[in-house]
C-alpha cells in the first residue's frame, strides 16, 4: 500500500536537502527501522527486530519527470514504482522523491508492506516526516480507577475473555462461510499481475456535502454510491453486464482507539457492503448503499463476514501461515474490490515549508482482483487513488473519468 502527495514549494527545490531531511527523520521513527526476522514454521513465524544496518537514505531515492506532455507523468511514473516489490531482506518501505512537475512542485511517494502497518498507522508513520503539526488527539470522557483484583478475579477474567474470544472467532468463521459467493464469479476477477496502474481522482468535499444534506446518509454513504455508478459505467464501457449482480466491497474499519491490547501495526476490521450497480438510478444507488452500511453499524465492527481481519489476527503463527494462501485465493468468493478511507486531519501540513495541496492513499489487490479503492479528505477536496491489475485495466484513465461522472449525476439530482 502507498501513497502519492504533491507539495507547492516557496522557494527552488532541492532534493539533496529533502532527502537529508526525510532520512534524518525517517531515522527518528522506530517502526521503519524495523525488518521481519524469520523463525521456525512450525513455531510462529515471523516476528519484528530492528534492522542493525539500518540506512534510511537507502530506502529514499531521487526521480525528476522529464516528459510532462503525457496525459498524467506523475501516474504513469506511480504505476511503475508501486509495482516494484520491496526487499523483504530488511525495513519494508520505500520513499520516493519526484521533481519536475509543474510549476516546480515536487511528490512524494511512499509505499509499506501491509505487514509493517494499516492505513491508519501509515498516516501516523507519514506525520513523522512532515513538518511539526500540532495533531489533535482522541481523547476518552476518562473513567475511574480499577478496582484491586485478587489473583482468583484476574484468573475469572482471563478465562472468560478467552472464552468469549473464541466464541466471536467462531461466530466471524461462521458468517465468512455464509457470505461465499462461489456461483456466478465476479465480472471483475482477473488472472493475477505484478503489473500495476495508478490514477488519481478529485471530488470537492462541498458537493460530497450537498448532496449528503439532501438525500441523508454520511459522506462516506455518499462516496460509495458515487464509486457505484463510476463501477457500473466502467464495466458496461469494457462490455460488462453490470446489471447481474452487485459488486461487493470490502469496507477496513479501524479499531484504534477500541482495542487496547493492541497499539501498533494492523489494528483491523470491516465491513462488506454491497455496491448496487445494478441499479441506473444514482438516487437509488444512493439509497441501497445507506440501507447496506446501516445494516453494517448495528451489527458493529467485530460481527459478520466483514470481520475477517479480526479472525486472521487471532489465528496462531503456524496456522496462520498456513491459512493465509488459502485466504488469498478465497477472497474473490468473499468481495470484488476493497474500498477504504485513509482519514487525515484538516490543519494545513507541509514538507521543508512546501505546502501539502494533495494527498492519494493507495490500497493493496487483493489475488484475482481488477481494481482497489483508497479515499483521502484533505482540506476541501476527497483524493481518490485508484490502483488496478495493469494487465486487467491497461486504461485507468475510463474508470478515473467514470468517478467524476457519477458525482456529477448524483450532484445534478439535488435540485
Amino acid at each position: 500500500m502507498g501513497a502519492v502527495a504533491t507539495f507547492r514549494p516557496r522557494k527552488r527545490v532541492d532534493p539533496a536537502r529533502l532527502v537529508t531531511l526525510l532520512a534524518h527523520r525517517a531515522e527518528a521513527i522506530p517502526k521503519l527501522r524495523q525488518r521481519v526476522r524469520s523463525g521456525w514454521p512450525l513455531l510462529g513465524g515471523a516476528q519484528w527486530e530492528e534492522d542493525p544496518g539500518f540506512d534510511a537514505a537507502g530506502h529514499i531515492r531521487v526521480h525528476r519527470l522529464s516528459d510532462l506532455y503525457g496525459p498524467d507523468p506523475l501516474a504513469e511514473f506511480a504505476s511503475h514504482w508501486i509495482a516494484e516489490p520491496l526487499d523483504v531482506e530488511g525495513p519494508l518501505w520505500n520513499l520516493q522523491l519526484v521533481t519536475g512537475l509543474p510549476g516546480d512542485e515536487f511528490a512524494i511517494l511512499l509505499k509499506f508492506h501491509h505487514a509493517l502497518t494499516d492505513g491508519t498507522g501509515a498516516v501516523e508513520v507519514g506525520f513523522g516526516l512532515l513538518d511539526d503539526a500540532t495533531v489533535p488527539a482522541q481523547r476518552g470522557n476518562g473513567s475511574p480507577l480499577p478496582r484491586p483484583r485478587s489473583p482468583i478475579d484476574a484468573l475469572l477474567e482471563t478465562a472468560t475473555s478467552a472464552i468469549g474470544q473464541a466464541a466471536t472467532s467462531a461466530g466471524i468463521a461462521r458468517d465468512v462461510l455464509r457470505a461465499a459467493r462461489p456461483y456466478p464469479i465476479s465480472p471483475t476477477a482477473t488472472v493475477n499481475s505484478t503489473s500495476r496502474r495508478v490514477g488519481f481522482v478529485r471530488m470537492d468535499l462541498a458537493e460530497v456535502r450537498h448532496i449528503r444534506r439532501t438525500h441523508g446518509g454520511t459522506n462516506n454513504d455518499v462516496v460509495l454510491a458515487v464509486l457505484a455508478g463510476a463501477l457500473r459505467d466502467w464495466m458496461i464501457n469494457r462490455g460488462q453486464r453490470a446489471d447481474a449482480r452487485p459488486l461487493r466491497a470490502l469496507i477496513p474499519v479501524s479499531l484504534r482507539g477500541r482495542d487496547t491490547e493492541r497499539s501498533s501495526g494492523n489494528v483491523l476490521s470491516g465491513y462488506l457492503c454491497d455496491l448496487p450497480v445494478e441499479l441506473d438510478d444514482p438516487i437509488e444507488r444512493l439509497k441501497a448503499v445507506r440501507r447496506a452500511m446501516e445494516r453494517n453499524k448495528q451489527a458493529g465492527p467485530s460481527r459478520g463476514a466483514g470481520a475477517l481481519p479480526l479472525l486472521a489476527n487471532r489465528l496462531p503463527g503456524s496456522v496462520h501461515r498456513l491459512a493465509t494462501r488459502m485466504a488469498g485465493k478465497a477472497a474473490p468468493l468473499l468481495f470484488d474490490t476493497v474500498v477504504t478511507n485513509v482519514p487525515l486531519p484538516g490543519l494545513p501540513l507541509s514538507l521543508d515549508g512546501a505546502r501539502l495541496r494533495e494527498v492519494y492513499p493507495f490500497v493493496p489487490l487483493a489475488p484475482h482482483q481488477a481494481v482497489g479503492i483508497a479515499v483521502s479528505t484533505y482540506r476541501n477536496t476527497l483524493h481518490v487513488g485508484l490502483q488496478a491489475n495493469g494487465d486487467a485495466v491497461p486504461d485507468v484513465g475510463s474508470l478515473s473519468d467514470a468517478v467524476t461522472k457519477s458525482l456529477s449525476a448524483l450532484y445534478q439530482r439535488c435540485g
